[in-house]
Order: C-alpha cells, then structure tokens, then sequence
C-alpha cells in the first residue's frame, strides 16, 4: 500500500457518500456508502470474496464525493456506474430502448409503427414496453389478423387516388389511399385497435359478432364463416392470457439465481392483471456477490428509463436501504411507486415463479457456455499445434481488402477473443496511397497502418503510466490471418516487419482452404474439413470478409447517392435523405411518376420535373 493510499484512509469522513476506486488512473469500481470511513477502510482489512479481494490487490488509489444523504449517494452511484462502467461493478450490459408501438393521431389514417422511444409531447398513443422484438412481432401480428389497418408510409389522403396493393386484396387493408374508406368508418376501427391492445377485447369480440350476424343476413356464408373463426381465435387468445389478479395491476416481478460465476436475474412483466411475459439478463462475473445487491444495482440501471417503471416492483429479496431505492424509483417516474420484499401470499408465488425461471435460465447459460468454452478451447489448441505457435491464439485478428474494379478500397479488420467476436475492437481502413486494384499494396499499407499507430500508442500509454493493452490499438494479436494466398502473406509480414513487429501470421487461401505460413509458400497446411481449428479460422476469415464488404458497400452507396442527386440543382443533403426514406434506392426514384415525387415532403412540382429530366 502506497503512502498516498494510507494517508488518505486515515482521513476518511464519517459521511454519507460515494467512493471511486481507481487504478492507475482508471475507475475500476464505484460505490456508496452511509459510512464512508467505515465502508472504505473495511476494504483494506479482513477476508474478501475473490472479485473483491482482486479488486482491492489493483486499487492504487480513491476519490470520494460526499453527500448530504444516503438518497443522494444512491442516484450519485447510479450516475458514475453508467458513466465510467467500471470493470468490477455489477454491470447490466444491456443498452436497448425497449419497443413500443405507437399510433399517430395526428394522421388523417392513423398506422401502427414501432417506436424506440416514447416522446409524451408528440400527442401520439403508445402502447408498451414490450420485452423484446418477438413480444412486439407477436402483438402486430394478431392486431393484423383481426384489424385491417393499413402498414403504407404513404402520405394519406393522396392527390388522386391509386391502385389498392396486395393487402386490399387479400382482406388486410381497406385502401384508403383508393379513397374506398371514409375517415369516420377508418377510425371506428382504429378505436377498437386501441380498446385491443389497451386489454379489452369484448368490444372487438362484440363488433365481429355483429359483422357475422350481417354477412349471414346478406347470405355471405364464406365472409361470415371467416368472421366465425375469428372470433373463435380471439376468445381462445383471451382464455391463454395467465390471469394473476381480478383487478387491474401494474407490477415487475423480479428474482436472482447465482452459481459461483456469473449470476442470472429474471423479470416478469405482469400489466392489467395479465402476465404478459419476462425476460432473463445475465450479469458475467457477479455470483458470488449478495443477491440483494445484485437486484438493487440491476433496479438502478434496467430503470434508468423513466417509461419502464411499473406502479409495483417485487423482488425477492433487497438489501438495507430499502427506502432510498424506492424514493430512487419514485422520482424517477414522477409518481407513485411501490418496492416490496413480498413475505405471503400470491405475490410470494409469483417471486418462486421468476426464480424457477431465473435458475432455468442460468443452468441453460451454464451448459451452452461450457459447451462453447470447451469447442473454441479445442479449436485454439488444435490451431496452435497445426500452425506451431508459441502460444494459445486467444487473441486473433483478421484482415481482408474490398474494392470495386480498384475503386474506395478498403481493408477490414476483424479481432477475435477466445473464440468469439470481439466487435467493438472492429476496425476498416480507407486506403489512401494505393491507385487501382492492387490488394497486395494495399493489404500491406493497412498492417503497416495498425502496428505503427499500435506501437505508438502503446509508448504513449505507458509513459502515462497507464494499461498498455488499453488502448484502441495498443494490445497485440497472438496471431494475424490474411485472407489470401502465399504472395498476400509475403507483403503483409514485410509491412509488419518494417513497421518493428514480430508477430506469427498465416494466409487462409479460399479456393481450396489452404493454410500459408511466410517460411513455406510452396508447402500450404491442409486442416481436416471437420477440423475446430479450420472451423475457427474460417470464422475468422469470413467475418472479416463481411465486415469489409458491408462497409464496402455503404461507401459505394454514398458515392452513388452524391453522383446521381447532388447534381440536380435544389435537391441537398435533407431532401436527399427524405426521398431516399420514401423510395428506398436511387433507382425506384428515377422510375417514380411527376405525381409521386411530389408526395415527398419538401419536392415540389418544379423540383420533381427538374429530377424526371435530369434521369434522362
């Protein structure tokens, strides 16, 4: 312990507040405390569990942000976790938007859309959060089966009326961009979607009744049996929802499940008295922390979106300090909010059942994880005996070039970890000093490109004092692969060389899926096609080659875009970005009609004419 660190242990407050550990410089664990002289300092004595005590064995320094009460401290922690993300917080590592599904009012022929977000100014309906997109695909779904609401994008109603689409004609539409419904009658069917997904379905089981009994009365047999049916389908929808209470409810039911890894915390949604489904969220590293805290810091984070606060959350199990994390909560929906440890009764049921299906999720997790742990395992150490390597290839990267005919070259580089993907270390390389296709040049320009900026940073990192593999470029492959034969692998080693690194490299040849190593071109390695180690590189070298094309064809996108309508005099960035929305390629823009071009907000009939005579 350095004298720093001892001198600042000393003269810890007895104050309400937050600590952030830090290492070299960088935040690795942020926590709070109603005591802070005694919650830090009992870091620095006693026994730990072996994440704390690792955590502690790293920790060179601290700060700490004093507070004036313990509510304080826990929004403060709150904020500083999703902020620096330290490495040994336990971590929701789940940044989605939960969907929603949104009507817009303010439409003249109102639509359901899917929104990622819920904007309370706009004045639409929203009607969520679903967990997931197949909870959101499966409510679409049935609105389509019984509501013929139009899916168009169209600006409605149109200047003159056209030819209803295929959804018209198969029932599922009733077209108003062919003027053949009125606003009134369109909107009578909008307010029972609504009534739908709001959870009343006796007004749209009341309504097909009606539409049979007239059917049958004009002797439409077909039409009314088709009616029938529906009607048969939603009552057994209704029947399949799990009824939890008679009366209407609001509630998050959550539960944990630890083995000595990783720990598993499952919600349950339950909204209008129905369970209307749940989700499970893995948090890596954290079993063998309290299970009460690990609800109350996925509380804080999964809730940090105001909109996915139920009126009643239950847990099985929370920490001291229940009463700040519900105030938490509170003013974060602006209402009222109830936390609860629930001790009998149905609610208990409910807890056991978000347990049962937090410990199936973890045992699942549990064997696809060692399945997966034992195959790539397998793989690395059958690719380090084929390829002779020093050591275990836990860290590879691959790099692959993509142009067209020698144009907005690009070269793509990919990095695995254990195994598996590690995309956020992605990286593409725009080729600036090679003319033409000429892959080799341009592969060499791209590994010299990296090591020289991976060097230089990792010099710069370490006259900082800090992580010298912590950096974008800084940490160092076991091995590289490169796509291509003996003649591609012979410029990316020189390039690497001359940059000042020595790292093993192979070339992975696709026609027949031979392997090249720099000190034998003429004399390939040849995996067995049923090989892990092939499977592996494979992987490798596919990845990187979609990566590349992906970005590959987003720039030549670009440059097409800006070819075809930068020229056209009045038509800029926005107005391009808006037609290109409406028509969804280039082409369908120059095939459209004078009539359609102008339905495209901000296109008026002289731009329109100006873009028809500039296609010719």
């Amino acid at each position: 312990m350095n004298a720093n660190l001892e001198y600042k242990i000393k003269m810890l407050p007895e104050s309400p507040g937050c600590y952030i550990m830090k290492s070299r410089g960088e935040i690795i664990y942020v926590g709070k405390a109603v005591n802070l002289k005694n919650r830090v300092r009992s870091y620095f004595h006693g026994a730990h569990t072996p994440k704390v005590a690792a955590m502690v064995s790293r920790v060179d320094d601290f700060d700490l942000m004093l507070c004036q009460t313990n509510f304080e401290a826990l929004t403060l922690e709150c904020n500083l976790i999703k902020k620096h993300k330290p490495f040994y917080n336990i971590l929701l590592k789940d940044d989605k938007h939960y969907p929603y599904l949104r009507i817009d009012l303010s439409e003249r022929y109102p639509r359901l859309t899917l929104a990622r977000r819920m904007d309370q100014r706009d004045g639409a309906k929203y009607f969520g959060p679903y967990i997931g997109a197949t909870a959101v695909r499966q409510v679409v779904d049935e609105v389509r089966r019984f509501f013929p609401l139009r899916t168009c994008n169209l600006k409605l109603p149109l200047k003159s009326p056209r030819r209803p689409c295929m959804n018209h004609q198969i029932g599922r539409c009733k077209a108003p961009c062919a003027n053949l419904i009125s606003e009134e009658e369109y909107r009578a069917i909008l307010d029972k979607v609504i009534s739908f997904l709001e959870g009343d379905s006796r007004e749209l089981i009341r309504w097909l009744k009606e539409e049979m009994m007239a059917a049958a009365m004009r002797l439409e047999y077909e039409n009314a049996a088709v009616l029938r049916d529906k009607i048969a389908d939603v009552e057994q929808l209704m029947e399949e929802q799990h009824a939890i209470q008679t009366k209407d409810v609001e509630q998050d039911v959550l539960a944990v499940a630890c083995d000595e890894r990783d720990a598993m915390v499952h919600l349950t949604h339950i909204r209008a008295g129905r369970m209307e489904g749940g989700r499970s969220f893995l948090l890596e590293n954290s079993g063998d922390e309290e299970p009460g805290e690990i609800l109350a810091n996925f509380i804080t984070q999964y809730y940090d979106d105001e909109h996915l606060i139920p009126r009643h959350v239950l847990a099985q199990v929370l920490p001291d300090g229940m009463d700040e994390l519900e105030s938490w909560l509170r003013e974060r929906k602006g209402s009222a909010v109830t936390l609860a440890v629930p001790q009998r009764g149905d609610k208990v049921d409910l807890v056991r059942i978000a347990l049962k299906n937090a410990e199936d999720a973890l045992e699942k997790h549990r064997q696809s994880a060692a399945v997966k742990d034992l195959r790539t395992r397998q793989a690395m150490l059958a690719l380090q005996e084929a390829l002779h390597l020093p050591t275990l290839p836990i860290r590879i990267e691959g790099y692959d070039i993509s142009n067209t005919m020698g144009q907005q070259s690009v070269a793509a580089m990919v990095v695995f970890e254990n195994g598996l993907p590690s995309k956020k270390d992605y990286r593409i390389f725009r080729i600036k000093t090679v003319e033409g296709a000429n892959d080799f040049a341009s592969m060499a320009e791209a590994i010299s490109r990296r090591f020289t900026h991976g060097l230089k940073e990792r010099h710069e990192r370490q006259e900082a004092g800090l992580d010298v593999d912590g950096g974008s470029f800084s940490r160092m492959p076991d091995v590289i692969l490169i796509d291509g034969g003996p003649q591609q692998v012979a410029f990316a080693q020189k390039a690497m060389h001359d940059a000042g690194v020595s790292i093993p490299m192979f070339g992975l040849a696709e026609r027949f899926e031979e392997i090249y190593l720099p000190d034998r071109p003429d004399d390939p390695i040849v995996l067995d096609r049923r090989s892990n180690a092939l499977h592996l590189v494979q992987f490798v070298r596919d990845e990187a080659h979609r990566f590349g094309i992906t970005h590959h064809r987003a720039l030549r996108g670009k440059n097409q875009l800006k070819s075809k309508l930068s020229d056209i005099e009045g038509v800029g960035p926005k107005k391009q970005q808006a037609l290109i929305r409406h028509f969804r390629s280039v082409k369908a823009i120059f095939e459209a009609t004078k009539e359609e071009l102008c339905e495209v907000e901000g296109i008026s009939e002289v731009l329109a004419e100006r873009i028809l005579n500039h296609k010719g």
